[in-house]
Parts: C-alpha cells; sequence; structure tokens
C-alpha cells in the first residue's frame, strides 16, 4: 500500500511539473515615475489615460534613440541632439524642453492636444513607423510588456511611451532659475537685460512669458509681408487669411544653444535676432498688435549696450544640468 501511494505522489509531482507556467497576472505593476518641476511652474498637463511610471519612461526613452521608428535609418535623437537642447546645430527644428505644458505642435501648429496627440502623428505620419518590427523585437515585447501589459503593441502603444519621455524633460536649472530661488544673483548687464526683457522697453514678455518663455500660441512678428507657401504659418492649417505669417512662439529656454532661429533659420545668431526686432520687422495686415504698438512702428530703438545686455540675459536661460542629464541620455 505505501509502495503505491509513493508511486500516486511522485506521478502527480511530475504531471503538475510538466503544466505551462501560470499566466502572468493580468494587473499590471509598475513604479510611480515622479516628475520634477519648481513651485513656480505652472500646474503641469498631465494625461490620467497614460500616467507616469518608471518603465513608461525608460521605454519611451529607448525608442526616443531608436531608429527602429523609421524606415530610414532615423530616429528622433537625429534631429534632436541633447547637447543643443534636443535640437540639431544649423537645423530649424523645435526643441524638446518642457513640452509637458504646449497643446499645440509644430511650427504651424498642425497638430493641436495632448502630448500623446503629437506622438501618435510622429509615428504614423512623420515617420511611419512599421510596427511589425517592434512586435518582432523580443525585447521590446518584454519591455511593452512590462509597461503597458500588451502582447500585441500598436501604433497608440508607442505614442504612449514617447510621450512620457517627452513629457518628463523638463529644464529649471538654468541661471535664471537660480537667480528666482535665490540661489544666484545676475549681473548689472543680465539684469538690464531682465528689465528690459520685462518692460515696455524689450516688450519680449508678451508673447515669452515667463517662466517656461512661452506663451504657446500662434503670431506674426514681421519676419515678411508677402506670403506663399513657404512662410504662410498658421494659415497652411487653418487656411483663414487673418493666419497668415503666424508661427508658433518657440520657448527661450536654451536659446544660446539652439541656432538656427525663427521657423525657416534665417538668423544664425542672437545678435541678428534682436536687430530683427531693433530695425527689421516687416509691417503686413496680419502682424501682430504688439510688434506695432505707439512708438515701435519703427522697432525697438535699442542702444548697443541694451542689445548686448539683452542678449546677455537670454543666455541665463541655458540650462547645462538639462544638456547634460544622463536621464536623458541614449540609454
Amino acid at each position: 500500500m505505501k509502495k503505491n501511494i509513493l508511486i500516486i505522489l511522485i506521478s502527480v509531482f511530475v504531471l503538475s511539473s510538466c503544466k505551462e507556467d501560470p499566466p502572468i497576472d493580468e494587473k499590471l505593476t509598475t513604479t510611480p515615475y515622479k516628475i520634477e518641476i519648481p513651485e513656480y511652474f505652472p500646474k503641469i498637463i498631465l494625461n490620467p489615460q497614460n500616467p507616469m511610471t518608471v518603465e513608461g519612461f525608460e521605454l519611451g526613452r529607448k525608442l526616443y534613440y531608436d531608429p527602429i521608428l523609421s524606415n530610414d535609418g532615423r530616429s528622433c535623437a537625429s534631429c534632436h541632439d541633447q547637447k543643443y537642447s534636443f535640437t540639431t546645430y544649423a537645423s530649424n527644428a523645435l526643441v524638446h524642453v518642457n513640452l509637458a505644458w504646449n497643446t499645440n505642435f509644430l511650427w504651424n501648429g498642425h497638430v493641436s492636444g495632448t502630448m500623446e496627440d503629437i506622438m501618435m502623428f510622429e509615428v504614423g505620419d512623420f515617420f511611419k513607423t512599421d510596427i511589425s518590427k517592434i512586435n518582432n523585437s523580443n525585447e521590446y515585447r518584454q519591455l511593452f510588456k512590462k509597461a503597458y501589459n500588451v502582447s500585441q503593441i500598436t501604433q497608440k502603444d508607442i505614442a504612449y511611451a514617447l510621450a512620457q519621455f517627452f513629457r518628463a524633460r523638463v529644464s529649471y536649472n538654468s541661471k535664471f532659475d537660480k537667480f528666482l530661488r535665490g540661489e544666484t544673483d545676475l549681473t548689472p548687464s543680465e539684469l538690464n537685460g531682465y528689465i528690459l526683457f520685462t518692460t515696455e522697453k524689450g516688450d519680449c514678455f508678451h508673447c515669452h512669458t515667463l517662466p517656461l518663455t512661452s506663451d504657446n500660441q500662434f503670431r506674426n512678428i514681421g519676419l515678411d509681408s508677402i506670403y506663399d507657401s513657404n512662410n504662410s504659418g498658421r494659415y497652411e492649417v487653418t487656411h483663414k487669411s487673418f493666419d497668415k505669417g503666424k508661427f508658433k512662439v518657440p520657448t527661450l529656454r536654451n536659446i544660446e544653444l539652439s541656432a538656427p532661429y525663427m521657423h525657416d533659420g534665417r538668423f544664425q545668431t542672437l545678435a541678428q535676432v534682436i536687430e530683427f526686432y531693433n530695425s527689421g520687422v516687416k509691417v503686413s495686415s496680419t502682424i501682430d498688435p504688439i510688434m506695432t504698438k505707439p512708438g515701435k512702428e519703427y522697432g525697438l530703438k535699442l542702444t548697443s549696450k541694451e542689445k548686448s545686455d539683452l542678449i546677455n540675459f537670454l543666455k541665463t536661460f541655458t540650462d547645462t544640468t538639462y544638456i547634460n542629464n544622463k536621464a536623458f541620455s541614449k540609454p
């Protein structure tokens, strides 16, 4: 009898050990990711449908640097280099910095909405990502399983992971930030530039609102007075005549690093940009009223010293912590 019982127990053990592993718990366990922002920044725009997690952030980071997104060997990082505040020197690509507060994307606002919306555009329209290549990657299947608990990766899953990486990249440790926090002082030249920036004399603050340095709107600043398909800006999206020449107001964060400037990269230096506002504005029917306020019909009329002071202040937006943050670098 004992022998028969022993045989039965061994048989049960062998049979149970041959069974397939139990399915992975459908309840996803992830680690929350906290985005660091200073208290003087506006409330960050998050998406409850795509909560920030360490797993999602790291997956988005890997995708950002991986040419697998494209069909021609490009990655996001091909045009958005960290040392240039995630743009490319000698290119007019918008910087990838503090985008978590944006609701309008691209120079002409072709995409509006959430970070997930612009990433859906990037994956589907810009890169035309071959989803099958990512599904055929064992590594990506495992990473998406950990981050989103999906077995079949979709365009939406890729866009959501990228959105997490984009949303997390916040610049808040420039000299200007340290000045706001009482950690350092501005030089006399920088302080005078700050006064010019935030008063009617320089009149920068209306469009480049602090602390993010962009109002996320579209404005015609008088770069041109005649418009075609190359410089019509917002009009290409809305087809409304009053939008001709309007382009997105870019952030000035890390502006020292992100030349050339304007939607078409026409200016190579900050000195050229300031001189444009000082004496090169072209008036048209759609120019922003800010550009032609009484006393400014023919430019800002800044002195050489004032122009230099303003440039020195703009350089206080440079955040070396951001461009050297290894958490944002290629994994």
